[in-house]
């Protein structure tokens, strides 16, 4: 099986309206790198964002591909300061900052796309557990 290098088995693929002011959050709030992008009448077709060690795709929403709204799991080196980045982009707070009983020192937020980003630092060098 050949891959494109970069992607994972899985990548998330984003449907949002506004895919333009989406790849910029993704860009500020979370410290992505824009790997690509194609366009079509004037509207992203296709963006790829890299953020540590996952790309993620965007495209606007269309009539047959309506915006849809998911929920995810990030990890980053700091969850404070990636919480305060995300939030100075336009991101509203869904769950403050703490220590969670597994490992993780996790916060959430809602992006202006109606998405969730569990944002988590792993505490522990250790598997999770419950």
């Amino acid at each position: 099986m050949f891959i494109p290098e970069g992607l994972g088995t899985i990548t998330p693929y984003f449907f949002v309206d506004d895919a333009d002011g989406f790849v910029e959050f993704l860009v500020g709030a979370f410290g992505g790198t824009e790997a690509g992008r194609s366009v079509r009448d004037g509207k992203i077709a296709n963006a790829q964002v890299r953020i540590g060690s996952t790309t993620l795709m965007v495209s606007e929403a269309s009539e047959n591909y309506p915006a849809m709204r998911a929920s995810h799991y990030l990890y980053v080196e700091n969850a404070d300061d990636s919480m305060k980045r995300a939030i100075e982009h336009g991101a509203k707070l869904e769950m403050e900052v703490f220590d969670m009983q597994y490992g993780d020192r996790q916060g959430g937020v809602v992006d202006a796309w109606g998405n969730i980003w569990w944002i988590s630092q792993r505490l522990v060098d250790e598997p999770y557990s419950f």
